[in-house]
């Protein structure tokens, strides 16, 4: 009974490897058609099935290990090791030197490579190591903190640079097969497998600032493998990992990833400018109140003080030889609503802002005096403001 059930397993795990095999891109017969030429030669879906069909044809292989192994060496290597070394002064004076690790991705032929802001920032020198073991420094090319990416770069010849295959992350489903890629303690290239485990996660990366459509994922995430490459089960790049939680300081099952489609709103303009240009509403501050976002200041000359927003009313008085400050929160306008939708929190409304563009104007419902007001305000970029300053 025991051989007739696992002759049955097998036969459905060979027939669901054969679907794997022809649903991407819709192909049919390619696999069957290019066995015998070089994988490195055929259109990179199409060499990831070749590659698990002769991994499938040799002994003792199950399908899902002939995906795994498919996968790896689509993208090993395409991920690189970066150190980055830091130095701590105090008084001007050098009194601690820190070194940092983690993991990146090679995206084009120029020797860009993708990784998290967090891993190189700060990093006085940037040290990338390649699959062969040869190592370049890097310099940052650009970076957004507030949504921990960053691409540096190293001058390497091209026969040395293997891009990672850019993906779509926007179809993903819960229960897809998910492989990371890092170097976990300096181990370089480790594969770690799992599923997806949700989607839309929210993950606060820089102050009131929160990531949305972050990737939960089970594969492990140990330290030096941030800024690793997410893949699904073709090889192509879905996410960046980015984070585990944990109390331990270990991989314990929940990890995170930025996803690409993010990435790839962010990193044209990091090759660009080396900054994100965002839309800006002027308004730097705000007090999160339950019945809305108290305006606590506002930049000069910004969208919000033309729009004619008021913060808190400030006061001097004497109090002997000194002057005191006094702010008066209740002259502060109540932002409570985005052209007619609902605002409660400081992520609402910095994800409602990030979606629009410089240019754009927004009606802000505001409550003053006891009144409420509709306002509007045209929103500025980044790059404009400051040039202002």
């Amino acid at each position: 009974m025991r051989l007739v059930l696992g002759c049955l397993c097998s036969a459905i795990l060979g027939s669901l490897f054969t679907v794997w095999l022809l649903s991407a891109d819709g192909g049919s017969s390619v696999v069957a058609q290019e066995r015998g030429s070089n994988p490195a030669a055929l259109p990179p879906v199409d060499r990831i099935k070749s590659l698990a069909a002769r991994a499938f044809d040799q002994d003792g292989l199950t399908p899902e290990e002939a995906i795994n192994i498919a996968v790896y060496e689509t993208a090993n290597r395409s991920v690189v090791n970066i150190t980055a070394k830091s130095v701590k002064t105090e008084r001007l004076i050098m009194v601690e030197q820190s070194e940092g690790s983690g993991s990146g991705s090679i995206i084009d032929l120029d020797g860009h490579i993708l990784t998290n802001h967090h891993v190189v920032v700060g990093a006085k020198e940037i040290a990338v190591s390649l699959f062969n073991g040869k190592t370049y420094d890097a310099t940052l090319v650009g970076a957004d903190p507030l949504n921990d990416v960053a691409v540096i770069r190293i001058d390497a010849p091209e026969d040395e640079l293997f891009p990672v295959i850019l993906g779509d992350s926007r179809p993903l489903k819960v229960g897809m097969r998910v492989y990371a890629l890092g170097n976990p303690f300096g181990l370089e290239r480790t594969l770690t497998t799992g599923i997806i485990s949700s989607l839309n996660r929210s993950l606060q990366i820089h102050g009131n600032w929160k990531i949305k459509s972050i990737i939960q994922i089970d594969a492990a995430i140990n330290p030096g493998s941030s800024g690793g490459p997410l893949l699904d089960a073709h090889g192509r790049l879905i996410g960046i990992n980015t984070a585990i939680a944990t109390t331990s300081g270990q991989s314990s099952g929940v990890g995170f990833a930025i996803p690409v489609s993010m990435v790839s709103r962010v990193v044209p303009q990091l090759l660009k400018h080396g900054r994100v240009i965002r839309p800006e509403s002027g308004i730097e501050k705000v007090y999160q109140t339950e019945k809305g976002l108290l305006v606590a200041e506002v930049r000069a000359n910004g969208p919000a003080e033309k729009a004619g927003l008021r913060g808190p009313k400030m006061t001097k008085q004497r109090r002997g030889p000194f002057t005191v400050t006094r702010q008066d929160r209740t002259a502060a306008d109540l932002i409570v609503g985005i052209d007619d939708q609902k605002i409660v929190t400081a992520e609402d409304f910095l994800s409602y802002i990030e979606a629009k563009r410089p240019g754009d104007e927004i009606v802000l419902t505001v409550v003053r005096d006891g009144r409420r007001l509709q306002v509007g305000l045209v929103l500025a970029s980044s790059d404009q403001l400051d040039r202002t300053e």
